[in-house]
C-alpha cells in the first residue's frame, strides 16, 4: 500500500512538474506537527518517509540536559525514540492529500507568475467565465485565469477600475485586453475573495496601450515597425486620438492605419465597442503636431512657448467649437496627445494678441533671411504671414489688391468702352 502511494506521488510530481524531494520534505514536516499533537509529545517529533517503500517512521524528540541554552531558553540537541504507531499509513494518506493539493496549487500559481510577469503590456484574448458587479473573470487558457476589475474607487480606493463605463460582458464572450499587472503568489498580502485567492493576472480594457496593440494586430506596417504609434490619448469608451509617424517617406502612416475605406480602423473601433478613434500625423515640430492633434478642426496659427510647454492656437471663428469639442473633449485629448497645455482662441478674439507680438523682432528675422513680411493687414487686424515680393511691400496675392485699391474710379460709362 505504501509502495503504491509512493508510485502515485512520483507520477503526480512528474505530471505537475514538482520536485519530488521538495514534496516529501513538505510531507515530513506536516506529519511531524500532526504526530506531535496526536501523541502529545512535549518537544515535538521527527518524521521520515522511506523514498523506496513509502513507509513512515515517527521519532519522539528527547532533549539532552547538557544542551540547554540560557540565552534562548531552549534545548539545542535531542535524542530520538521510535514511537511509530500502527496506523501511520492512514494518517500519512490524509496529510498527503492536503499537502499535495496545496503544493500543486502553489506550484501552478508560481508557474503562472513566472510566465506572465514578463508579459506585462502584451495583449491577450480570453473567454468570459464569470461576471460580478465589481469584477469579471476571464479564462486565458486551461488552468489560467485573469481578473478584469471595475471596483467603485470611492468605496474601494485601494482597488482599480479597468473597464470602460459603456461595456458589459456575458458568459463565453471573447474579449481582448492588455496585461497590466501580475500578483506575486508568495506575497503574504495577496488578496482573497470568498476564501480563495484572486487570480494573479490583472487585465485592462481602459489602458492606452490596448489601442497600440490592436493596431499592431490589424496594421502590418505597425507590426513590422515601418509605422510607429508615437502617442495615444484616450477617454475609454468615448474617444481616442492616436498619433502615428512613418520611417518610410513614401508611406502615408495615417492612410496605412485607416486602411482601404477605413477597414482597419473600423476593426479597432469594433473591438473597442464603438469608441471613436482619430488617427493623426505626428510631427517633431511642436506647432504642427498641435495643429494635427486638434483634427478635424482647421487651425490658422499655433504659437508655442517651449520653455513653459504652452501652445496658443488660433482657429477660424467657425472652427472654435469643433476645436474645443463637446465639453472640451477634443482639446483635452490633444493636450494629452502632445503633452502640452493648449489654449484655443478664435481669430476675432486673437487680434489683440497678434498685434502685441513685437513686429521689430519678426522684421529683423525677416531681414536676416533676406526679405520682409507682407504689410497687408486683414479686417481682423492680423497681418499676412507671407514674405513680400522683391521690391514690393506686399506678397504676390495682396500686391494685386493694392494695385486695384490705388486705381481711380470714374462714373463715366464711356470710359469702359
Amino acid at each position: 500500500m505504501a509502495s503504491e502511494m509512493m508510485d502515485a506521488l512520483m507520477a503526480l510530481c512528474e505530471e505537475k512538474h514538482i520536485d519530488q524531494l521538495y514534496l516529501i520534505e513538505r510531507l515530513e514536516q506536516s506529519l511531524a506537527k500532526s504526530y506531535a499533537e496526536v501523541l502529545h509529545l512535549d518537544y515535538g517529533a521527527r518524521v521520515t518517509i522511506d523514498r523506496m517503500t513509502g513507509n513512515v517512521y515517527v521519532y519522539k524528540l528527547i532533549p539532552r540536559e547538557e544542551s540547554w541554552d540560557d540565552e534562548t531558553g531552549e534545548y539545542t540537541e535531542f535524542d530520538e525514540q521510535d514511537v511509530t504507531p500502527k496506523d501511520t499509513s492512514r494518517i500519512a494518506a490524509q496529510h498527503a492529500k492536503a499537502e499535495i493539493k496545496a503544493i500543486v496549487n502553489n506550484s501552478a500559481r508560481q508557474q503562472i507568475y513566472e510566465e506572465f510577469s514578463h508579459r506585462i503590456g502584451d495583449i491577450i484574448t480570453g473567454t468570459v467565465l464569470q461576471s460580478a458587479p465589481e469584477f469579471t473573470i476571464v479564462k486565458i487558457r486551461e488552468g489560467v485565469e485573469a481578473e478584469l476589475p471595475y471596483y467603485n474607487l470611492q468605496r474601494h480606493p485601494e482597488e482599480r477600475n479597468e473597464r470602460p463605463n459603456n461595456e458589459r460582458y456575458t458568459h463565453n464572450q471573447r474579449i481582448k485586453a492588455i496585461i497590466v499587472d501580475v500578483r506575486n503568489p508568495n506575497d503574504s498580502q495577496a488578496p482573497v475573495r470568498d476564501g480563495r485567492r484572486r487570480p494573479a493576472i490583472i487585465i485592462s480594457r481602459t489602458h492606452p496601450d490596448l489601442i497600440k496593440r490592436l493596431f499592431e494586430l490589424e496594421v502590418p506596417e505597425v507590426y513590422d515597425g515601418v509605422v510607429e504609434v508615437r502617442s495615444v490619448a484616450r477617454e475609454p469608451g468615448v474617444r481616442s486620438k492616436v498619433a502615428v509617424s512613418s520611417y518610410d517617406d513614401r508611406l502615408d502612416p495615417v492612410g496605412a492605419c485607416v486602411g482601404p475605406k477605413g477597414s482597419r480602423v473600423r476593426t479597432v473601433v469594433s473591438e473597442l465597442r464603438g469608441e471613436r478613434v482619430d488617427v493623426v500625423l505626428w510631427s517633431d515640430d511642436p506647432a504642427r503636431c498641435v495643429a494635427n492633434a486638434l483634427s478635424p478642426a482647421k487651425v490658422t496659427r499655433v504659437l508655442v512657448d517651449s520653455e513653459n510647454n504652452y501652445a496658443t492656437v488660433i482657429v477660424p471663428d467657425d472652427q472654435l467649437s469643433l476645436a474645443i469639442g463637446k465639453e472640451g473633449q477634443n482639446a483635452r485629448l490633444a493636450a494629452r496627445l502632445t503633452g502640452m497645455h493648449i489654449d484655443i482662441k478664435n481669430e476675432s478674439l486673437a487680434a489683440d494678441i497678434m498685434r502685441s507680438i513685437p513686429r521689430e523682432v519678426e522684421e529683423t528675422k525677416a531681414e536676416e533671411e533676406g526679405g520682409h513680411r507682407c504689410e497687408y493687414v486683414g479686417p481682423t487686424g492680423i497681418q499676412c504671414r507671407n514674405m513680400a515680393r522683391p521690391g514690393s511691400r506686399f506678397c504676390g496675392i495682396h500686391e494685386k489688391l493694392a494695385e486695384y485699391a490705388d486705381l481711380d474710379v470714374t462714373n463715366d460709362p464711356d470710359s469702359l468702352i
